[in-house]
């Protein structure tokens, strides 16, 4: 027996949406993300809806400025949102958290990272992505599995990068390895490359922003004859997206980073991933996976009523479940499949899977 599509005339279920659609946020993973959680919702709406209400998405860009999404949490609890989904960028998920939980709205954040999106325990929030300490220590691991153990880090000031180079000490230097730190509101990627040199450390790790300064910086180490046996890595995921190809051509392979991805996908996630594929144009990175997971969810949630705890759900990479983690203040689903991959020199459309957590 189908299910009824959802009654036109019932009020529409909103949902509202957070997503960096324009610069200085990085659009090209905003518009994955919001991909994902379209398909989601519509097929959420294909199979019945909410109780039979429609879901509807309501969409603000928040452009990676936090003032700019708090404002958007306000806007959008005035137009009657019964919860908020999405943001990539740590540093605004972490405002939105603060005001969702100030004014009890709840927030599925999709896919930032930050294991401290909120200062204190949250009843409000809960986050499918794995916490930065969680996917960061098996990217230590993937370095110390491969001999790097005197390891340099390009930094932006931020508070994400700041706890990245933190994990990664802390998991380097129990086993004999060290982090030096260069910090880049003070050097140019020639004077990277001096500083490379100079300490000696046989892998780099992209703390930075995205195009600029990371496209430059790996073009002026992949040039720089005296370094051609540094591996480049980009712990963040920036290589993950066709763009980065595009603007780095064979440069851009064999830079390691983080992705969100099982092995194989299950019969779900190759549907999904079909589908998305045909929205994008082109392949879905992990970001539009993780939309489309966070839709899954709050489709579960609003249609039994149940509390983060409580949710259990099939999604495209695992059945997905809230619990509290040790020094983390969300529910938190513990955790999303890691895998530490890059783009195949030999073939760079295609990723190698290097290690997996």
């Amino acid at each position: 027996m189908s299910t009824p599509p959802p009654s036109a005339s019932r009020p529409a279920v909103r949902i509202g949406v957070l997503v960096p659609l324009t610069r200085p946020g990085w659009v090209e993973a905003g518009q994955h993300l919001l991909a994902g959680l379209e398909l989601g919702a519509r097929e959420v709406n294909e199979g019945g809806g909410i109780a039979g209400a429609p879901l509807e998405l309501v969409v603000r860009d928040t452009a990676a400025d936090p003032k700019r999404a708090v404002a958007a949490v306000d806007e959008l609890a005035g137009l009657g949102v019964v919860a908020l989904v999405g943001e990539y960028h740590s540093v605004v998920a972490r405002a939105v958290a603060a005001r969702a939980e100030a004014i009890g709205l709840p927030f599925l954040c999709s896919s930032a990272v930050l294991d401290a999106l909120t200062d204190e325990p949250s009843e409000w929030v809960a986050r499918i992505a794995p916490a930065q300490s969680h996917g960061w220590r098996v990217y230590a691991e993937f370095l110390l599995g491969a001999g790097h153990r005197r390891v340099a880090v390009a930094a932006d000031p931020s508070v994400y990068w700041a706890s990245g180079a933190r994990i990664l000490r802390n998991c380097l230097v129990p086993h004999g390895g060290s982090v030096v730190e260069f910090d880049m509101r003070t050097l140019g990627p020639e004077a990277v490359c001096d500083a490379l040199v100079d300490s000696r450390a046989t892998a780099l790790l992209l703390l930075v922003g995205y195009p600029e300064p990371a496209v430059s910086i790996v073009k002026c180490v992949r040039r720089d004859p005296r370094l051609g046996e540094v591996l480049v890595g980009a712990p963040a995921g920036q290589p993950e997206f066709a763009a980065w190809g595009g603007l780095l051509g064979d440069d851009g392979a064999s830079v390691p980073f983080l992705r969100y991805l099982p092995e194989r996908l299950g019969e779900l996630g190759v549907r999904v991933e079909a589908a998305l594929r045909g929205r994008l144009g082109g392949a879905p990175s992990f970001v539009a996976f993780e939309g489309y997971d966070a839709v899954v969810v709050l489709a579960d949630v609003l249609r039994s009523a149940a509390s983060w705890p409580h949710v259990a759900v099939e999604g495209t990479r695992g059945a997905i479940s809230f619990s509290r983690v040790p020094g983390i203040g969300v529910w938190q689903w513990a955790w999303a499949p890691v895998q530490v991959v890059d783009r195949d020199p030999a073939e760079p459309g295609r990723f190698r899977v290097l290690h997996s957590g």
